[in-house]
């Protein structure tokens, strides 16, 4: 039970969580790169863009470059904050801390144990494509690709 600022009493269930960091990692050739994973909440294999939570003493940022390498392989030259949004504000105290990554070079992915992921360099037209059939429907990669096109292409 928590008491809002103007005296509301609210009973709610919420999940704290540290913190994410997203990975909207585009080309010189205006690709995108997804990664493909088991997502147990869902129940089922997503394309989605690199994330994952940052951990004690990290900076947001220093977490995107860490999920980046680990997940692909990856690394970036250049950062960009593009947003930070929360995924559920209803129940889930998680910020979503959303990066582009550009000037990449590739290397070895070194994904947790628990982790089996695939990635791939998918063109912008063919992600949209996805995205309008429903082929991707992850929030974050919604939001990041969305963001990109509105506000930094």
């Amino acid at each position: 039970m928590v008491v809002a600022p103007d005296g509301f009493t609210i009973k709610r269930a919420i999940v704290h969580h540290p913190g994410s960091a997203v990975v909207l990692a585009v080309d010189a050739r205006k690709r995108v790169l997804l990664v493909n994973q088991f997502r147990l909440p869902a129940e089922k294999m997503m394309w989605e863009l690199p994330a994952g939570k940052i951990d004690d003493g990290e900076t947001p940022l220093q977490a995107a470059k860490r999920e980046l390498k680990e997940e692909t392989g990856c690394k970036a030259k250049k950062w960009t904050k593009v947003s930070a949004y929360y995924a559920s504000p209803g129940f889930l105290a998680e910020k979503m801390n959303l990066y582009l990554a550009q000037d990449l070079t590739e290397g070895e992915a070194t994904p947790m144990e628990d982790e089996r992921i695939e990635k791939r360099w998918f063109p912008l037209k063919e992600v949209e494509a996805m995205m309008a059939d429903g082929r991707i429907f992850d929030g974050k990669t919604l939001i990041g690709v969305l963001m990109w096109r509105k506000f930094h292409k």
